[in-house]
């Protein structure tokens, strides 16, 4: 194991929440406001997944006051204190940029996922 695979293996998170393209994810940031921190949640549909390793992060959007706001999140950062799923959707795309052209409550949703036997 070269220096460089030794160093990102010792920042890797080891508990990652299993979430996929398609669900509606809570993630709970530390906010670090002049010596005081907090946790703001950021909640949306995860649009894209990229990157392996230590550079692996996702996108979420979600409309915001009738604008349609995205946000990147490393997976592996320290700022990220968890990633809660709060709904598994079915979707049959890698990336879901057609949610971008869409208004209203389309902009929002996708189909959720069946418990099929």
């Amino acid at each position: 194991m070269s220096i460089i695979e030794k160093i990102e293996s010792e920042q890797l998170k080891k508990e990652v929440a299993a979430f996929k393209v398609g669900d509606t994810v809570k993630v709970h940031t530390r906010v670090i406001e002049g010596d005081k921190e907090r946790i703001q949640i950021y909640s949306g549909i995860v649009i894209g997944r990229k990157g392996t390793g230590l550079n692996a992060n996702f996108t979420v959007r979600r409309v915001s006051y009738g604008e349609g706001v995205e946000r990147v999140f490393p997976l592996h950062s320290p700022r990220i204190a968890k990633i809660e799923v709060e709904r598994e959707g079915s979707v049959r795309r890698s990336k879901l940029n057609y949610l971008r052209s869409r208004k209203g409550k389309s902009a929002t949703t996708v189909k959720e996922k069946s418990d099929r036997a």
